[in-house]
């Protein structure tokens, strides 16, 4: 192999960057990781079918990524969030996940993703100065004894 040269972007062209994805991908597949992600979408609707509320997220590997969670201001505290979160926990589980994870920042959501049964494993601080991001997960089922 000859001299290598660096560029660096802005962005993600997606020529060049398609060439790392496709060469991750190829390098897990070699190893049995092969990927298996679903996006997935649960909606709040008011009656003019508006979204007041939302979760996105993906099931992967036998886990499941909440990605974003969103309520409008009026909404929040009324269970709005754990109707949410219980139906994404349940296509998760259905799509044979066994686990979920997700981030927050300390002005966020913490307590309420404790009160769904998430745990904290991991803190990053200064992200974004001067708050922290949490790493949470929980179990969707029971584990082996």
């Amino acid at each position: 192999m000859g001299m290598l040269t660096y560029t660096v972007e802005d962005g993600w062209p997606e020529d060049t960057s398609r060439v790392v994805v496709d060469g991750l991908a190829a390098f897990n597949a070699a190893h049995g990781s092969v990927p298996s992600e679903q996006k997935l979408a649960v909606l709040a609707l008011d009656d003019d079918q508006s979204v007041v509320g939302g979760l996105l997220g993906r099931t992967d590997h036998g886990w499941f990524y909440v990605g974003w969670l969103w309520v409008c201001d009026g909404l929040r505290g009324q269970g709005v969030g754990v109707q949410l979160m219980d139906r994404a926990e349940a296509v998760a589980r259905q799509r044979g996940c066994h686990a979920a994870h997700l981030t927050t920042l300390e002005f966020q959501a913490r307590t309420f993703y404790e009160r769904c049964g998430y745990s904290v494993f991991g803190t990053l601080e200064d992200y974004p100065r001067p708050y922290r991001r949490y790493f949470m997960k929980k179990d969707l089922v029971p584990k082996d004894p």
